[in-house]
């Protein structure tokens, strides 16, 4: 086996980086999950994600998680209500599929019943499930990586807190932002246009309860002047919105707006936003509420580099993307187990060609996603996104 006695490091615990850990371990690897974060309650968790069957679902299957996985399933959370910019609601998804989720048990009969569903799932829920399924000493927190160097056959970590490590091989799965992939990669990130706002409203029943309501436990999607403003709940009783516009790459930089003052935040989107509904304002002037700018960035269609044998890259780290199409997570969950499987199936003569298979593979799936999201962005930030979206819902439940 390839990596036989071989110490594995894996930077990053989102879902890639877990996902690959409990992949190998199944495998009786040696494998270490080196997470900045101090402890699992840190990290304030995204949107809920929406598994799909032939990329994160199939993970989840091989990974032996598909009872817990499906035990912790939110029915409502994939179902969308598509309002104007004016709060005039144009089509309700809660409306369709009313025997959808009657049969949710901790049980699975078949793959087909779960994909029919388009399980959604809260991050938080995801990351503990696959958190859970590792052996003990697996995670090493507050590890947050600051360079490495070679030594012997692989690399020396060191981390800013200031302990070190030996691994055979180095995983990135530090997300888009990733240190490591300098290490294998010089592509710069292309700026695709729009920026998010993402907000976070903790308490939200209380806090935001008109709009928290409105959701029904679902999504909201609305659509008005070439911008977007999309929320949804959570199981922790939390509720995220992301506004999306169409900004200059620096404007961050160029501007002197305090993303922790919630008023100055407020002012920004009432001029932003000006034509916009005050059914809106309630996310803005909500309590317990937190704000992080999201300048989308994506790497280019045509990327490559040359294969090393003792580091690569998986998820966000390697294929950069706006979420506009759903695949980031999805498909770092499926890198990381066609990577798993190439460096344990004893197909390959060496550690290096079972990698560049790999990257090769991933790469062309993720030009293709990048490619689909980018037209999706394109799409949901045109003057007709609100009336091509309704009639695509539309046309997805003509039965």
């Amino acid at each position: 086996m390839l990596l036989q006695n071989k110490q594995v490091a894996v930077i990053g615990g989102g879902m890639g980086g877990l996902t690959l850990a409990r992949l190998l371990q199944m495998k009786n690897i040696t494998v270490k999950v080196y997470e900045r974060d101090s402890s699992r309650e840190i990290r304030v968790q995204g949107s809920p994600l929406d598994l799909h069957e032939d990329s994160g679902l199939k993970a989840i299957i091989e990974a032996d998680l598909l009872n817990e996985f499906y035990a912790n399933v939110r029915p409502n959370a994939s179902k969308a209500r598509i309002v104007t910019k004016d709060f005039e609601l144009r089509f309700d998804e809660h409306a369709y599929q009313k025997k959808e989720h009657q049969k949710l048990s901790t049980v699975i009969n078949s793959l087909d019943d779960i994909s029919k569903t388009k399980p959604e799932i809260d991050r938080f829920e995801l990351r503990n499930i696959l958190l859970d399924s590792l052996l003990p000493q697996t995670m090493v927190w507050d590890s947050q990586f600051d360079f490495m160097e070679k030594e012997k056959e692989g690399w020396k970590l060191h981390f800013k807190n200031g302990s070190t490590a030996y691994a055979d091989l180095v995983i990135a799965a530090d997300g888009a932002n990733s240190k490591i992939r300098t290490y294998i990669s010089n592509e710069k990130a292309i700026y695709s246009g729009i920026t998010l706002m993402e907000g976070t409203i903790y308490n939200a029943k209380e806090n935001a309860p008109n709009l928290f309501e409105f959701s029904k436990g679902g999504k909201v999607l609305a659509f008005g002047n070439e911008q977007t403003l999309m929320y949804g709940t959570k199981g922790d009783g939390s509720l995220m919105f992301l506004l999306s516009s169409k900004l200059s790459e620096n404007w961050i930089l160029e501007g002197s707006l305090d993303f922790k003052n919630n008023e100055a935040v407020y002012e920004w989107f009432k001029k932003i936003y000006k034509d916009w509904s005050v059914e809106w304002h309630e996310l803005l002037q909500a309590k317990e509420l937190f704000f992080t700018p999201r300048p989308q960035y994506y790497f280019p269609l045509n990327q490559t580099w040359e294969t090393q044998n003792n580091v690569t890259m998986i998820g966000d780290a390697a294929h950069r993307m706006p979420p506009f199409a759903g695949k980031g997570a999805n498909l770092a969950m499926l890198d990381a187990l066609e990577l798993a499987e190439f460096l344990t199936n004893d197909h390959f003569t060496d550690r290096k060609a079972a990698i560049s298979h790999f990257e090769k593979r991933m790469i062309e799936r993720a030009s293709l996603a990048t490619k689909d999201t980018l037209e999706n962005s394109d799409q949901l930030h045109s003057k007709e996104a609100l009336e091509k979206l309704v009639a695509i819902f539309k046309r997805r439940h003509k039965d």
